[in-house]
């Protein structure tokens, strides 16, 4: 293991649901845990300043997915039963119920803003609805078979679904049409979300693979094979650097995609792992599975991260976070300017954390750190009107000084590393000799 990395460390696990855990999501003021589960149940640890326990009663069937809202005032529920439930997260667990669907309710998110939700749900549709006025707004439609995730992008603007049908859509919230549709031949996707600058997406199929899209090149960027089973959900980490998978074959495994590699495989529960994520600075994720155990891990192996380090370089983006320690610590970026994407441009194949190039050529980085949080169809050409020279040249031109600065940035971030990377074994080397 890399001497950069500390490892994750299991802090507690909870025990009070009496069937297999579907869902986790953590309060962003980390002093409540959220989880649901095939009992019925929706399940409010409160963490702080002492471990105590609601559960709330009130879905009449499986409760497949719950999530917080952004300020930590509610939480929803999703439920076989056909509802959506707005938890108050406090001892009376009072509730309102969305009705709307047809069919099994598999998936709920909040918006960024809180101002809305997206569910997904076997009777084949999208649905959106207004927080504030708990109404049902529109549905989207083209799914063939069951919906079984939808979330929204960071900005609100796009909606990801995964479907049955073996199908990923991109909907423009706005227009509610789907602009693009990835296709899954290998089976169909349990899971799917958006990258926290909302320029990919990543897929967890029951091809036992995890694959990273970029939805403005609609590019298949990575292809993980680690798992030995169904891969029922994941989680990027704030930073964006890393993400988490829970899998059939009872492990979570956290990939570093920077590098394109397995970083850690880890056991814990007994039969499948069924739901992770990780909380909203990154220090914690929790994990959930058909062992009925909830287990929450202390992050660890980003407190040595350079990933936010080489953001703040890039020339284009501001970054405000807090630092959690004097080493570097994790925060969450927050984009406030446009930049250029450094990112792979070859699709590449990652198994048991060894890479392979599709193309026969050796790839070294694998980046997805691309910051345009504004996802579009191909590159258009942004010269002004009345500009004399013919749009296919333009548009040539352009890419061409796109893959310049692409690989340019990609270099100087090589070079970081490497920096880095000397600094560490300059330091441990100074304290092996002092000792």
């Amino acid at each position: 293991m890399s001497a950069l990395l500390e490892d994750p460390t299991l802090e507690r696990h909870f025990k009070g649901h009496r069937d297999t855990i579907t869902s986790i999501d953590f309060n962003s003021n980390m002093k409540q845990l959220a989880i649901g589960s095939m009992d019925s149940c929706v399940m409010i640890w409160n963490l702080k300043p002492q471990m105590r326990a609601y559960r709330f009663v009130g879905h009449k069937d499986a409760v497949l997915s719950v999530q917080f809202s952004p300020s930590g005032h509610l939480v929803a529920s999703a439920s076989r039963d056909k509802t959506v439930r707005l938890w108050v997260p406090s001892v009376k667990g009072e509730s309102t119920v969305l009705k709307a669907h047809t069919g099994t309710i598999r998936s709920v998110q909040f918006a960024h803003d809180g101002q809305s939700l997206v569910t997904a749900s076997d009777d084949k549709t999208i649905k959106v609805w207004t927080v504030h006025r708990q109404k049902f707004l529109f549905s989207l439609s083209q799914h063939i078979n069951w919906v079984r995730c939808a979330k929204f992008s960071p900005d609100g603007r796009f909606i990801v679904s995964a479907s049955d049908d073996k199908t990923i859509k991109i909907w423009d919230k706005a227009t509610r049409e789907c602009i693009h549709s990835f296709y899954e031949h290998g089976g169909f996707v349990n899971y799917v979300d958006f990258h926290p600058n909302g320029t990919c997406i990543a897929a967890a199929g029951t091809d036992n693979t995890v694959k990273v899209w970029d939805i403005r090149m609609n590019k298949l960027l990575q292809h993980y094979r680690v798992h030995s089973a169904v891969v029922n959900c994941l989680s990027f980490h704030p930073n964006g650097n890393y993400l988490i998978t829970a899998s059939n074959d009872s492990t979570l495994k956290i990939l570093d995609l920077l590098e394109g590699k397995l970083l850690y495989t880890l056991h814990g529960h007994q039969g499948p792992a069924t739901c992770v994520v990780f909380s909203s600075a990154g220090d914690f994720f929790a994990s959930g599975g058909s062992d009925e155990q909830v287990m929450v891990w202390k992050t660890n192996f980003d407190a040595a991260d350079y990933g936010e380090m080489l953001k703040n370089q890039s020339r284009s983006m501001t970054v405000n976070c807090t630092l959690k320690n004097s080493d570097g610590g994790s925060c969450s970026p927050e984009y406030t300017s446009r930049s250029r994407a450094v990112e792979q441009l070859l699709e590449t194949d990652f198994s048991d954390g060894r890479s392979t190039n599709l193309n026969q050529q050796k790839s070294h980085s694998s980046n997805i750190l691309a910051s345009d949080a504004k996802p579009a169809p191909l590159p258009q050409s942004h010269l002004q009107e009345g500009n004399s020279i013919p749009s296919a040249l333009a548009s040539t031109l352009e890419h061409i000084v796109g893959q310049l600065d692409v690989l340019t940035q990609t270099v100087t971030i090589l070079e970081q590393r490497l920096t880095l990377t000397e600094d560490k074994l300059r330091e441990c080397l100074d304290n092996q000799q002092k000792s």
